[in-house]
This record gives C-alpha cells, structure tokens and sequence, in this order.
C-alpha cells in the first residue's frame, strides 16, 4: 500500500492496530508478585528481552490494569513465558475479580515472586523504571535471576488466539 504525499492521513483506529498488528506474532506472559495479601499476578503479551548489559526487560500493562499498581508497591516480579499448554493461565489471569491463583501451582522465585510450574521460562526481576505509554505503562525490569526449561514449547498469541510452533535449527543470527 501507499498513499499519495499530497493525501491528508486518517487516523488510525484502535480496531485496526488491532487488526494489523494482529500479524505480528507473540508469546504470552504472566507477570507475578507476592506481597501482604498473597500472590498477584496478570496476563501480558507485550513483553520482549530490552538489554543484555545491562539485565533488563521490558512489558507494558494497561493503564487500566488493577494488579500493575500492587506490583509496582511491592517492586520485584517474576515473568512467567506460559508454555503451549497453558492457555488456561493465560485466560485465567487476564480475569478481573477473580482468584487468579486458584487451582494454580507455583514456587517462589529468588525474590519470592511465584514461578507458574511448568512454564517455559521464567525471569525475577526488580523494577528499574517506567515510561508512558499512551494507555498502557512501558515497565523496564532488572532481571535478578532467570531460568528455562529447553523441552518446554512456548504459547503463542496470533491474530486474536493461541498456538503453537515446532522448534527450528538454530538461524546463527545475534539479537540486536
């Protein structure tokens, strides 16, 4: 597509970012904390790897989010890379109202935060800062400890639902 320099742009609506970008494929998360009342926690696809020196993350709950604010209180979390089979986790902690924890099994990261078993990966982190993001918060976390199990595929999030991929050879391309 394109359009003629001379042709006022229309503004882009939120059902066609989510459309759009919709193709882009991600993985899902579940960020988790424990603090006086229990284990928290949300479900998140806006995450990815921020720096290697050093440590960070990044991931971006809505503005909206009533668990981002008690995790931000408590200042550490732990991000859960939910597993193929783990659609469940990712439908049940994205519920407001609820005991997201219920029926789910977990142990605490080096910081207490809750590791979801059987999740692909796992990162405890320390929050480092936050930045605005237009409805949603671009959280940066120090990452203290992490850990992955190679068996484990990921779920993945891809035009509005959930799949799963087969594991490639590796490309011998560097992340940059």
């Amino acid at each position: 597509m394109s359009s003629s320099a001379t042709e006022t742009p229309q503004p882009v609506t939120p059902q066609a970012m989510r459309e759009v970008l919709g193709h882009f494929v991600s993985g899902v998360v579940v960020i988790t904390s424990v603090g006086p009342d229990g284990p928290v926690g949300f479900t998140c696809q806006s995450f990815s790897s921020l720096s290697l020196d050093p440590p960070l993350i990044s991931f971006s709950p809505a503005r909206t989010s009533s668990t981002w604010p008690k995790i931000r209180e408590i200042g550490r979390f732990c991000v859960n890379v939910l597993a193929s089979d783990h659609s469940q986790y990712s439908n049940g902690f994205a519920r407001s109202g609820t005991d997201k924890f219920a029926g789910v099994s977990w142990t605490p990261a080096p910081s207490g935060a809750p590791i979801l078993d059987g999740v692909s990966a796992w990162i405890d982190c320390t929050l480092w800062n936050e930045y605005d993001g237009g409805d949603h918060t671009i959280v940066v976390g120090r990452v203290a400890d992490l850990g992955a199990d190679a068996e484990r595929l990921p779920l993945l999030f891809y035009r509005g639902g959930y799949g799963i991929t087969a594991p490639l050879p590796p490309s011998g391309a560097e992340e940059s």
